[in-house]
């Protein structure tokens, strides 16, 4: 099983960028797949995520209105991400979960995730 990001690059502060994850190996239609991100020297964190079905999303609080998630298919996942900022800058990965099929639920825990991808390198700066 394979959850390639791409997408990634640099950006100066207020651009946007438009991540995608391609899974493959395996169909996950019917569960959730979201994308966190690490910052150097910080933990992994939930950016935003959608259920199996997209008809639930869900966001870190600080991130709501300025990245968006969509969901091409069961195993086809994009971050459009605006007005990025330094703080944006981090490596942002794919992961799919595999514990609870159908939910309405986003996970927001690494722990809840069974598989990732290796990243993309997003670099917002001047």
């Amino acid at each position: 099983v394979q959850l390639q990001a791409s997408g990634g690059g640099w950006v100066q502060p207020g651009g946007s960028l438009r991540l995608s994850c391609a899974a493959s190996g395996r169909s996950f239609r019917r569960y959730a797949m979201a994308w966190f991100r690490q910052a150097p020297g910080k933990e992994r964190e939930f950016v935003g995520g959608s259920n199996w079905s997209g008809g639930s999303k869900n966001y870190a609080n600080e991130l709501w209105g300025r990245f968006t998630i969509s969901r091409d298919d069961a195993n086809t996942l994009h971050l459009q991400m605006n007005n990025l900022t330094p703080d944006d800058t981090a490596v942002y990965f794919c992961e799919a979960e595999v514990h609870s099929d159908y939910s309405y639920h986003v996970p927001e825990k690494p722990s809840e995730y069974g598989y990732s991808g290796q990243g993309t390198q997003v670099t917002v700066s001047s």
